[in-house]
């Protein structure tokens, strides 16, 4: 980044916290009125307070000044000027240039449009955060994967790959779907290379996977892919599908996979022959 473009994204910033802090009262943040005021909104020492910072540093940042904050710092920013998760993702992307961590959201539930959406589809589909862990999911999905069967820290889709090897036994193609799930993961990790969650789960699946372990020191060539190609369900029929990646949300970085079945494997072929009509003799 240029030295332009970082004065530019510090006066971004400045502009970004004074007009966050002219919106609010002390009402609102639960401080007592004093009087009138000169100027609208919290003063920056009470931002301050709010925020458990120091106040010549709170000031240097909100000036734009060239100095370094902590994540802690930038969450105890966003808590006193009551950020919301868009707000909250806008601030570290301008002072960090990455978005913030999975804690700072306050939930991780998807809009309930998005649920009725995925509700409505025959097709598997969910939605998984920026860690690929699953947030949500419909029937269909859950035939397939189990999820609520599962405990929160097991939805995860590069832990059940490379650390659960019952799953593992249920895919024909593993080496290939892996590959290219695990490639696109590295291209997700790229786009915020200092996120907390998803270093701490690179490192625990470097620890319980040789594979993993293996091919992150040695990146293939894979082309990428948000979806498992071919599954076995519990009768052991084998699914092999396409899948599509909506965007769900872009601030939580939630995305909806849908799997779509291939012309051929075999959940399709049986429900085409149930339709196909009789023929006249």
């Amino acid at each position: 980044m240029t030295g332009h473009n970082l004065a530019r994204t510090r006066s971004d910033l400045a502009a970004f916290l004074v007009r966050q802090r002219n919106r609010l009262t002390p009402a609102d943040v639960g401080l007592p009125s004093t009087g009138r005021r000169r100027t609208p909104g919290l003063r920056r020492e009470e931002v301050a307070m709010l925020a458990g910072v120091g106040l010549t540093w709170y000031t240097w940042f909100e000036q734009g000044r060239d100095i370094d904050v902590s994540e802690s710092f930038l969450l105890g920013v966003a808590s006193a000027l009551r950020l919301d998760d868009a707000e909250c993702c806008h601030l570290f992307l301008l002072a960090h240039r990455r978005p913030p961590p999975v804690e700072a959201y306050r939930e991780q539930a998807i809009p309930a449009l998005v649920q009725t959406l995925m509700d409505e589809m025959a097709r598997p589909a969910y939605v998984m955060n920026l860690r690929w862990d699953v947030v949500a999911w419909n029937a269909a999905a859950d035939t397939l994967f189990g999820f609520a069967a599962r405990q929160p820290g097991e939805r995860n889709m590069m832990s059940l790959l490379f650390a659960d090897p019952a799953f593992r036994r249920r895919l024909p193609d593993w080496r290939q779907d892996a590959a290219r799930l695990l490639a696109q993961f590295r291209c997700d990790l790229a786009g915020a290379p200092e996120h907390p969650a998803m270093l701490e789960l690179v490192e625990a699946l470097r620890k319980l996977s040789p594979d993993f372990r293996r091919w992150w020191e040695q990146p293939s060539l894979e082309a990428y892919g948000y979806g498992i190609g071919t599954i076995v369900d519990a009768d052991s029929n084998h699914g092999t599908y396409d899948h599509a990646m909506l965007l769900v949300d872009e601030h939580r970085h939630l995305r909806m996979v849908a799997y779509l079945e291939k012309m051929g494997s075999g959940s399709f072929v049986r429900r085409s022959r149930r339709l196909r009509p009789q023929r006249d003799e």
